[in-house]
């Protein structure tokens, strides 16, 4: 008999961990890879983004139409807590002029070694390179380095990730399990994604160039945020927040220039253009880097020549692209375990004592720190739950 068991060393595994030790449980923490945290230290190899620093009404707007028991996991452990918590682990916070928080090391590697310190001095016991296999009965089967194991818990907690980054850990593949069992599931779909664009070769001296100052507009879904172009399409903040419109499969229109009318933009170009040529003209004008000009060219061809029909087009440009990229190359994943299968603990209805948390369930939000809040709030929330379940 094992006390607590966590499967799954990402972000909400080890917050329920952390939970279940801090409330005096044994726990047993398995992983399917050699480390634990790998999708976690990826996100942050350009700078962790913790979470939003931002009153809470809005905070949760960015969840969409969230269940109940998300919206009351992101109240009882939103933006002020996840700084605490981190600068609990001695790391040092600072907050972007946009609001997002970073750990002042910037990385995500000083703030996984500190947790996991904190983890193995509360008594952590734990296992890699053990993969979940499926249920017998009420034991849970594992394939391991030294050959099938089996543990039979008190208490689980599951972190299994989402269907994507599949190198580092989530590769969805329990769904398949849950499905054997009858448990509702919601189709994976990819999340923050990047559209893919099949270039014209003239586009090839852009690759990796950024567009700032734009607006995306996907359906009546806007936002604000920098695109690059790359070889394969679109990429950036910029565009991924359209993701759940661009599923739904909206039309994606650029606005280069978002801050300026129609009719101030005409009034610019009204500017006697003389000899220069129009490529000059609107980087004269308008500020109109080249890589901006050669996706307006890119995709409408004949450009206009009159000041009202060019302006008309800076600010609606068709991009017309092949859908979003492979749902193994996206930041995260929508769908996963329904929250019909799960109570307001997060433990399975069916499954009395198993309680689950992170990407794994069917919830969807754009990047910026509120992946990495809703798994840090879910985890904590089944964590604090199955702490109270079955004691010895």
């Amino acid at each position: 008999m094992t006390d607590a068991l966590v499967i799954g060393g990402g972000p909400a595994g080890l917050m329920a961990a952390d939970a279940l030790l801090t409330a005096g449980r044994a726990v047993t923490l398995v992983d399917a890879k050699p480390s634990l945290g790998r999708k976690f230290l990826m996100a942050g190899k350009s700078g962790l983004n913790l979470t939003k620093m931002q009153a809470m009404e809005p905070f949760l707007e960015a969840y969409g139409t969230a269940p109940p028991v998300l919206t009351d996991s992101l109240t009882a452990f939103g933006p002020k807590h996840v700084q605490a918590w981190a600068e609990g682990l001695g790391q040092s916070t600072f907050t972007g002029s946009t609001g997002r928080l970073f750990p002042t090391a910037m990385k995500a590697s000083p703030l996984l070694r500190a947790w996991l310190a904190r983890l193995d001095g509360m008594g952590l016991y734990r296992q890699t390179r053990w993969r979940w296999t499926g249920w017998d009965r009420n034991t849970f089967v594992f394939d391991t380095p030294d050959g099938q194991r089996v543990l039979t818990p008190r208490v689980t907690a599951l972190a299994l990730g989402g269907a994507s980054w599949a190198r580092l850990g989530s590769d969805g593949e329990w769904a398949k399990l849950f499905a054997q069992q009858g448990i509702a599931l919601s189709a994976f779909a990819p999340s923050n994604s990047g559209v893919r664009v099949t270039w014209s070769s003239h586009m090839t001296r852009h690759f990796g160039a950024p567009l700032k100052n734009i607006a995306l507009h996907a359906g009546p879904k806007m936002s604000r945020g920098e695109i690059v172009i790359s070889e394969r399409g679109l990429e950036g903040g910029g565009v991924y927040s359209l993701t759940p419109a661009l599923r739904e499969g909206a039309d994606l229109h650029l606005d280069l220039l978002p801050d300026l009318t129609p009719d101030a933009i005409a009034a610019k170009l009204s500017k006697t253009q003389g000899k220069q040529s129009l490529s000059n003209h609107l980087r004269r004008r308008l500020k109109l880097s080249s890589a901006a000009q050669a996706v307006m060219r890119e995709f409408v061809p004949n450009v206009p020549t009159d000041t009202v029909s060019l302006a008309a087009v800076l600010k609606a440009i068709p991009i017309r692209h092949a859908g979003l990229r492979p749902m193994d190359e996206a930041i995260s994943t929508a769908g996963g375990v329904a929250f019909a299968a799960l109570d307001d603990r997060l433990m399975l209805r069916d499954r009395p004592g198993v309680f689950c948390a992170g990407e794994m369930l069917d919830w969807d939000a754009p990047t910026g720190g509120y992946l990495l809040t809703a798994c840090f709030a879910t985890g904590l929330w089944a964590g604090r739950h199955a702490a109270e379940f079955n004691r010895p």
